[in-house]
């Protein structure tokens, strides 16, 4: 199972649920899936080998958390009733980590008490594992009341001294306590504080020896959760709170702080540990205890109290993995001391140290009193830990200063490991691989390397990868695999070897795939390049988890992360470590952000103009990018454009919060769950089919193509019998604009069955018409165009072939408004930026060719006498029927009866020797002048 799994495809499958779990899943429990094979690799197992079923219950469990974290439901939200569809009838593994992903996206908030109390009835351990964290992520920072008594269950110090007692797993309760502080995170809640804080230093009794230290660590996450970044604020006076902690680490504190009991005193002989807290398994707890609760406060107390080694007899004091943790925890507190550059990380390494490994290749007989070996392992050590202090807070921004620092380190630790054709450059202390075992310099190259891909999150940088991708063919070649970095993976195969169920050449192939590498790689495409890591304090600590650094040495390494011994048990415990490992996904954001071409419905590259704020690192800066792209967190976001020559610029403006990412589907968010819409200008080809711009240039090219003219231009039958190329022509109209109807369009005016037909002149109108419309980014026009002549093309069928598409007159009226529009703006009467949209001289001419074909026929001239003098409308004859009314619309002819009025009115005053026109003229205003003639004609006989 590659971790690279959970984090590539996090949130990656969007579809309807209806359907079961099994398309989730979707690889067997005997096959593994790994990203660069083709095909799942076959593991075959033996039926009759015994506790073959707990061997493959962890395997399955986390790759069915792989397929709840690919979940992201269209509806926005998983239904109680598809959970309950999915429960199998037995508790299995599969379903238990099913609730785990889908915990971990907040979706368990659907499942009632009466469900939960269901599946903790059930007794199955992974179920009760993924079911906790799962309602604890669901539920985070809320402290819902019947959340917190469920996981509290399972916390046997939460009992009363009259409980009776019961028997839970250690790594049930180690899950439960990392629950609560989920549950509680940020709260401060006193009570809970207490009760973590006695279980970082809680003694050992019976079995339970060996787990110690992963529960103490376990509770340490806890607390810091629980008073995260809240400082001295969480804990007011009670400073013995600190005290407690700084004594876990091994400060000289009161005794009574830590007054044990006659039974712990009994209980801790068996670690011969006393009446003293036993540092090496509280330190790492403490520390990271307080590396949380003062996060972000630049506590000089605090700082000054987790001190590193300044000499070489306190270097004798404190282990290197717990220096490395220190310098972790002081640079969290110190947050805003922390820069990308190496002058920074070298000054966290003590003067005494920087010395000693500065000499290494010098004559080294004068270092025969010093231990060599210790002041290597301290600095590498504090190397990693500060570098990652550094992918901590540049934590998904693709800083390029940080990028390269961590991938200098990354690189010279490599050179030192197995030296490279290409080594670092000076400035790094050489032959430290001689005086360090190689399990540590390969434990702080994947930590410093997973750093690395914590601060590129998302962006699929290639360099990285090509990192990556060496260091996993690396280890595949040599076969120098460190244990704990290939552990997710290989524990599996190591306790099937002995039994020969498996062959060398497939552990060999998984292990390429597995542990801190595939961690890495996922980060680096995380979420398929959608999602990064967010820098809040929630998202520090579910980092800092599945960061952590301590890692096991061997099977025989029992003192971190609940590891016993080579057994069963042995598998749970690792297997419930990187269950923690997943909780990154609370520190993850869908910071991005695409544009879609508004015409097409389609997605484009577009530039965009970042404005970020000024911090404590740098100005107020802006920077380019390229859609699909990531950006900035909420916190320094200001401002984001869309430039460049080829889309309309817009702007969208925003204020910087200290708050989490917009979710999806929030109606609040200014970038409409990461899309923007935009409009590509006339002209300007998409990125995609002009990625130089070569081809913007494209008026004359399309003059050339058509061999036409404008329609303001008089000669537009010049070149009519040219030949179009229908590709060209396609190309050049997706050129300006990416309207589908308009490529329709321009496809069924080449079509080749219309060169046969005989209105050649409409086929050569409407080409001429698309490249007017498009040059002038109006191609709502084309259909006016077309509607108004093929209006005045109706007109002209009926009056020669007496048939029409056209039989009303409400073609007439448009047409009419049309021409009415077009005098007032060019007159100046009406006020417009943009003048008139259909070009004047078209609509002219359509006004003078329906006068014509109103004036030209006899027939309608012998109709109007009729219907002036008697009222009298055409019979039976559909054609003069319509051709009568439109000559009435056209000419604003008014009834008979108003008509004979006015002639009434006319000769009583004078009498008429000449034309009555004027006359007529100033009694009927709106009529038109050619109708004003025909009645004149009907009634005043001249």
């Amino acid at each position: 199972m590659t971790p690279s799994r959970f984090t590539f495809s996090l949130k990656f499958c969007r579809r309807l649920l209806y359907q079961s779990l099994f398309w989730l899943v979707g690889c067997p429990p005997n096959k593994m899936p790994c990203l660069g094979c083709m095909f799942p690799i076959q593991v075959n197992l033996d039926p009759n080998i015994r506790n073959i079923q707990e061997l493959k219950t962890w395997p399955e469990f986390h790759n069915a958390v792989a397929a709840g974290l690919r979940l992201a439901p269209l509806q926005g939200k998983v239904s109680r009733t598809w959970i309950k569809y999915n429960k199998p009838g037995e508790p299995n593994a599969v379903h238990a980590g099913l609730l785990f992903g889908l915990g971990l996206q907040g979706y368990l908030h659907v499942l009632n008490l009466s469900d939960i109390y269901q599946y903790f009835t059930q007794d199955h351990e992974s179920t009760t594992v993924g079911l906790m964290l799962g309602l604890a992520a669901s539920y985070r920072r809320t402290m819902q009341p019947d959340i917190a008594k469920a996981l509290f269950f399972h916390v046997p110090a939460r009992y009363q001294a009259s409980y009776a007692e019961f028997e839970i797993p250690t790594l049930l309760q180690s899950a439960a306590l990392v629950s609560v502080g989920i549950l509680f995170e940020g709260s401060a809640h006193l009570q809970t504080m207490q009760l973590l804080l006695g279980e970082i230093g809680r003694r050992s009794a019976g079995d339970n020896v060996l787990e110690r230290e992963g529960y103490a660590v376990s509770a340490g996450f806890s607390l810091g959760l629980v008073a995260l970044g809240r400082g001295d604020d969480a804990l007011g006076s009670l400073d013995s709170f600190v005290n407690r902690l700084l004594q876990y680490l091994g400060a000289k504190e009161e005794r009574s702080l830590l007054a044990p009991s006659n039974e712990d005193l009994r209980s801790a002989a068996q670690v011969t540990d006393g009446s003293t807290a036993n540092v090496n398994i509280t330190a790492p707890g403490a520390t990271i205890a307080l590396a949380l609760m003062y996060l972000k406060t630049d506590s000089e107390v605090i700082f000054s109290k987790l001190s590193i080694p300044q000499t070489h007899y306190e270097l004798e004091c404190v282990r290197p993995d717990f220096i490395m943790l220190r310098v972790i925890a002081r640079n969290l507190i110190m947050w805003s001391r922390i820069r990308p550059t190496s002058d920074w990380i070298q000054s966290q390494v003590p003067e005494f140290v920087k010395n000693g490994v500065s000499r290494l290749q010098d004559d080294m007989d004068d270092m025969y009193e010093v231990d060599v070996e210790a002041l290597v392992q301290a600095y590498v050590n504090i190397v990693a830990g500060a570098c990652i202090s550094l992918g901590l807070r540049f934590a998904g921004t693709r800083d390029g200063n940080a990028r390269d620092l961590l991938n200098n380190y990354a690189l010279y630790l490599l050179h030192e490991i197995k030296p490279v054709s290409a080594p670092p450059g000076n400035g790094f202390p050489k032959g430290i691989a001689k005086h360090v075992d190689r399990g540590t310099l390969e434990m702080c190259l994947y930590l410093i390397v997973l750093s690395l891909s914590v601060v590129m999150a998302g962006s699929g940088d290639l360099q990285i990868f090509r990192l990556l991708r060496f260091l996993r063919s690396r280890n595949s070649a040599d076969g120098h695999a460190n244990y704990g970095t290939q552990m997710a993976v290989s524990i599996f195969f190591e306790l099937l070897a002995p039994y020969k169920v498996i062959s060398k050449l497939t552990a060999d192939i998984v292990l390429a795939c597995g542990g801190k590498v595939s961690l890495a790689t996922g980060f680096l495409f995380l979420g398929g390049g959608m999602r990064t890591f967010s820098t809040s304090n929630g998202s520090l600590a579910m980092l800092l988890i599945t960061l952590y650094p301590r890692l096991p040495s061997g099977p025989n390494d029992n003192r971190c992360h609940l590891q016993a011994s080579l057994n069963i048990f042995f598998i749970l415990c690792i297997a419930l470590f990187y269950a923690f490992r997943h909780l990154y996904v609370l520190a993850t954001e869908a910071r991005w952000l695409q544009t879609i071409d508004v015409d097409s419905g389609l997605p484009v590259y577009a530039p965009l103009e970042v404005t970020v704020k000024e911090t404590e690192l740098y100005s107020e800066t802006r920077y380019c990018e390229v859609t699909p792209c990531i950006l900035p967190e909420r916190a320094i976001l200001k401002r984001i454009c869309v430039c460049g020559p080829r889309y309309w610029p817009q702007q969208v403006e925003l204020v910087p919060e200290e708050k989490h990412w917009w979710s999806f589907g929030d109606k609040s968010d200014p970038l409409n769950s990461g899309v923007i819409y935009v409009k590509r200008k006339v002209g300007a080809c998409s990125y995609v089919d002009d990625p130089v711009g070569c081809q913007s240039l494209l008026s004359r090219a399309m003059h050339k193509v058509f061999g036409l003219r404008t329609l303001d231009e008089s000669n537009m039958l010049a070149n009519s019998h040219r030949e179009l190329d229908s590709d060209s022509v396609d190309h050049l109209v997706s050129t300006f604009s990416s309207d589908p109807s308009l490529i329709a369009f321009a496809q069924l005016c080449c079509d080749k069955s219309w060169n046969d037909r005989s209105d050649s002149d409409f086929k050569e109108f409407c080409l001429q018409v698309l490249f007017d419309c498009i040059s002038k980014d109006r191609p709502a026009l084309l259909q006016v165009y077309l509607s108004l002549y093929t209006t005045i093309g109706s007109m002209a069928d009926l009056l020669v072939k007496s048939n029409s598409n056209v039989c009303d007159s409400l073609s007439i009226s448009s047409l009419k408004v049309a021409l009415a529009y077009n005098e007032v703006v060019s007159s100046g009467r009406l006020a417009s930026s943009s003048g008139g949209f259909v070009q004047s001289i078209f609509l002219a001419s359509l006004g003078k060719r329906c006068e014509e074909i109103l004036n030209c026929s006899t027939e309608l001239k012998t109709n109007l006498r009729n219907y002036l003098t008697s009222e009298a409308w055409p019979d039976d004859d559909q054609k003069d029927v319509i051709l009568l009314s439109w000559y009435l619309k056209w000419f604003s002819v008014p009834s008979p009866s108003i008509i004979k009025a006015a002639v009434e009115k006319i000769k009583s005053k004078s009498k008429i020797s000449a034309s009555a026109v004027p006359l007529l003229r100033l009694v009927l205003p709106s009529t038109h002048v050619s109708a004003l003639r025909e009645i004149d004609r009907v009634f005043f006989f001249h």
